[in-house]
């Protein structure tokens, strides 16, 4: 068993990576700087330094945290076993509850590509992982229902997410929601149809 001297280490870094996430989220990452985060995480900036090699690491920490949680999100469906288009279904359920939740900000990942826009950047490239990441799981479920035309029409539901997500913090969200999921049932709809007049596919 650790001792709690042993666990303080933990402790301050779960805080420093929770200020973090907080502050990011809804100010910025640019915006808001070490000591701002230090401050109010109530550690010193050796504690910091401890646990992270600079603002830059902390910033992938946090977006790997808000993957990790849509991950989690997303095989929670996928393992409820539903038909594929109810899947879709309860994955665009998913979005429009967060769209709908108290601080909504848009998407985290949207946000940090737009604050790094250097292809090279490790965070830039963290964004496009989790996003291909996105892509595949929606195509996945798509080609469950016919495989040609999985990718292309996964392109769109995820052209259609990340519309919901950005106009969702600047209009009504419930309207945004609704358009979000008419959209997703229309995108559906056209597709299984598409199926059905291909059963060979």
């Amino acid at each position: 068993m650790r001792s709690p001297t042993e666990a303080r280490p933990s402790e301050a870094r779960n805080r420093l990576l929770s200020t973090a996430t907080r502050l990011f989220y809804t100010e910025g990452i640019h915006s808001v700087g070490i000591d701002r985060i230090v401050m109010e995480a109530q550690v010193t900036r050796a504690t910091l330094y401890r646990h992270f090699t600079g603002k830059e690491e902390l910033v992938l920490a946090y977006l790997n945290e808000a993957d990790r949680a849509l991950r989690g999100q997303a095989e929670e469906v996928i393992a409820a076993g539903l038909p594929p288009a109810d899947t879709i279904r309860a994955i665009s359920a998913s979005i429009a509850q967060g769209i709908q939740s108290p601080g909504f900000r848009g998407c985290a990942f949207l946000n940090a590509a737009a604050e790094y826009p250097d292809p090279e950047s490790p965070v830039h490239q963290a964004v496009l992982a989790h996003r291909q990441w996105f892509l595949d799981t929606v195509t996945e479920q798509l080609a469950r229902i016919q495989k040609p035309g999985a990718e292309a029409a996964a392109r769109h539901f995820v052209m259609m997410r990340d519309g919901a997500m950005a106009a969702g913090c600047l209009f009504d969200p419930d309207l945004i929601c609704e358009t979000l999921l008419h959209g997703s049932e229309r995108l559906l709809e056209v597709y299984t149809a598409t199926g059905e007049q291909n059963p060979a596919s």
